[in-house]
């Protein structure tokens, strides 16, 4: 998709392909998911047959604490040093946020307020999205008078409404894309990791 350039430091080379980079960390991190887990299942199973208190099965405990504990600490620092180094293509991420009509949404909760029920916005919608397929075009690339012709409750406004950007930044829930939820969750985040001594 070329959103973004893996640093090479954390990539290998492809045995067929001389331009391709190949993730091997990010696999080998996405493949600890299924060692940590085992190690989850053998510590529910120690615990689940001890009938009271402590019992000499929990000295079988150790090896799976402590594999976990290792794979947390290497993964995130690893992640750290990848994401601090990888190369994001805005320009690219950009052209995609507009494909495959991500506004409709936005267009529908547009005729909703201008007082049409979502009933009938969705429908209408979807037919707007039809028409812009056929004619090659994104939404925000249809004049007004295309717009019109589906309902004459859209107005010039309507640009400014399916602005991407607009559209991200509307999305202030908790969670949401809005820059000052994401804000948020970065913030809580850094909380969290700096609680865990990491």
């Amino acid at each position: 998709f070329s959103f973004i350039e893996l640093p090479d430091e954390f990539t290998t080379g492809s045995s067929i392909m001389p331009q391709k980079k190949n993730p091997d960390l990010l696999e080998l991190i996405r493949g600890k998911c299924g060692s940590v887990y085992g190690n989850l299942i053998s510590l529910l199973t120690i615990l689940k047959g001890l009938p009271l208190s402590y019992n000499r099965d929990l000295q079988e405990d150790k090896t799976q604490i402590f594999d976990t504990i290792y794979n947390y600490k290497n993964t995130v620092k690893i992640i750290d040093r990848i994401v601090e180094n990888v190369t994001v293509n805005r320009k690219r991420l950009s052209e995609a946020a507009l494909d495959n009509y991500s506004t409709a949404t936005d267009l529908a909760d547009y005729l909703t307020m201008k007082g049409l029920p979502f009933r009938e916005s969705h429908n209408i919608t979807g037919k707007i999205v039809l028409y812009a397929i056929k004619e090659k075009k994104n939404l925000n690339e249809l004049t007004l008078n295309e717009f019109k012709k589906f309902s004459d409750k859209i107005s010039e406004d309507i640009y400014e409404f399916i602005d991407i950007n607009n559209s991200i930044n509307r999305k202030k829930s908790y969670g949401g894309t809005a820059r000052v939820s994401v804000e948020k969750q970065i913030e809580s985040g850094w909380k969290f990791v700096n609680a865990q001594n990491c």
